[in-house]
C-alpha cells in the first residue's frame, strides 16, 4: 500500500469515525431528552418538583399582581416582546420564509422535513398537554393570556425545534468554526430566551418550559437521524449530515 493510499485510507477512516460519533451522539440526546422529559412529568406531581416550581414562580413573580415582577418595569416590556418569539403565528411566518428559500434553492427535502418538524412539534405539544392536564399558575399573577394546559411549554417545545434546527442550517454555509458557533449559539440564545421569558410571565411553571426544551431538543435530533439516514442512502456513503438541509440538487 502506498502512502498515498494509506493517507486516504486514514482520511476515509477518520470520516467514519466522525459519522458514527455524531449518529450516537445524537441518539444520546433523543434518549436523554426523553428520559429527562419523563422525570420532569415526574416531579411535577410531587412534593419536591411543585415546591421548586412555586419558588421560583414567587422569584420571579414576587408581588400579588402582574405589575409587580422582579426588576425594573422596561424588563416585563421586553420579556412581552421576546416570548412572542416561540408563538406559533411568528413561527409560522419564519417557516414560510424559510420554506419558501429552500423551495427556490431546489431543497425540497430540506422543506419537508422542516414542515414535518413543525407539525410534529405542534402535535406533541398539543397531544401531552391534553395527556397531563395541568393547571397554569395563579391566573393573578399571569402577565400574559393563557389559553390550554400548561405542560409542558409549546412556545419552549417549538422554538427548540425551530431556532435550533434553522441554527445548524445556516452554520452549514460557512466554514470556519468560529462563525459556525456564533451562528449555533444565536439559535441556543433565542431558545433559552423564549423559554425564560414564559416563568418571568407566569405564563408556565419552571418545569413545563424544563420539559419543552427536553421535547424539543430530542425531536430536533430525531429529524438530524432522518436527514442522516437519507443523505447517506443517496449518497452511498457514511457522511455526516446537518440537521434538515439536505441537497436534492
Amino acid at each position: 500500500m502506498t502512502p498515498e493510499q494509506i493517507l486516504a485510507f486514514g482520511r476515509r477512516a477518520l470520516r467514519i469515525a466522525r459519522t458514527e460519533i455524531a449518529a450516537v451522539s445524537a441518539l444520546f440526546i433523543v434518549a436523554l431528552g426523553v428520559m429527562a422529559f419523563v422525570e420532569l412529568a415526574d416531579d411535577m406531581t410531587e412534593a419536591d418538583g411543585q415546591a421548586f416550581d412555586l419558588a421560583v414562580l414567587q422569584a420571579m413573580r414576587p408581588g400579588a399582581a402582574p405589575a409587580d415582577p422582579w426588576g425594573p418595569g422596561w424588563l416585563e416590556e421586553a420579556a412581552l416582546d421576546l416570548t412572542a418569539l416561540g408563538g406559533i403565528a411568528v413561527l409560522a411566518l419564519f417557516a414560510v420564509a424559510v420554506i419558501g428559500f429552500l423551495l427556490l434553492q431546489r431543497k425540497r427535502l430540506s422543506a419537508l422535513l422542516l414542515v414535518l418538524g413543525l407539525a410534529g412539534g405542534v402535535a406533541l405539544s398539543e397531544g401531552l398537554k391534553a395527556l397531563f392536564g395541568r393547571e397554569r399558575p395563579p391566573e393573578a399573577l399571569q402577565a400574559v393570556e393563557t389559553m390550554n394546559a400548561s405542560f409542558p411549554s409549546g412556545h419552549s417545545l417549538l422554538s427548540a425545534v425551530f431556532y435550533l434546527s434553522i441554527g445548524v442550517m445556516l452554520s452549514r454555509a460557512f466554514h470556519q468554526r468560529g462563525l459556525k458557533a456564533y451562528v449555533i449559539g444565536v439559535a441556543v440564545l433565542l431558545t433559552l430566551i423564549v423559554g425564560l421569558t414564559r416563568v418571568y410571565l407566569a405564563a408556565h411553571w419552571a418545569t413545563d418550559v424544563l420539559a419543552g426544551w427536553s421535547v424539543g431538543a430530542a425531536w430536533a435530533m430525531a429529524l438530524w437521524l432522518v436527514a442522516y439516514a437519507v443523505q447517506r442512502r443517496q449518497q452511498g456513503r457514511p457522511e455526516a449530515p446537518h440537521v434538515l438541509p439536505v441537497d436534492e440538487g
